[in-house]
C-alpha cells in the first residue's frame, strides 16, 4: 500500500513538472498486488488520474476482486494453512 501511495504521488509530481512518468501499467500492477485501496484513496486526495476510465473503473474492480478473494479464502478456511 505504501508503494502505491508513493508511486501515485510521484507520478502526480512528475506530471506537473513535465518529467518522465510512471507507466500506467506499473500503477495498475502495484494496485493488483495489494495497493488498490491506498491508490484509490490517494488518487482522489491528490486528484490524479481521476479522468482516466482505466483507473476510475479498473481500481474499484481490482479492489472488489481482492475483497472477494479474501472473503472466499476466509470462508473456505484456507487462511489457516
Amino acid at each position: 500500500s505504501l508503494a502505491a501511495v508513493i508511486l501515485t504521488v510521484s507520478d502526480k509530481r512528475r506530471a506537473k513538472r513535465n518529467r518522465w512518468r510512471v507507466p500506467e501499467a506499473t500503477l495498475l500492477w502495484v494496485a493488483a498486488f495489494g495497493g488498490s485501496l491506498a491508490m484509490l484513496v490517494t488518487m482522489y486526495t491528490v486528484r490524479h488520474k481521476t479522468r482516466h476510465p482505466k483507473f476510475m473503473w479498473g481500481l474499484p474492480a481490482i479492489l472488489i476482486a481482492q475483497l472477494l478473494l479474501v472473503g472466499f479464502t476466509v470462508y473456505k478456511g484456507w487462511w489457516v494453512l
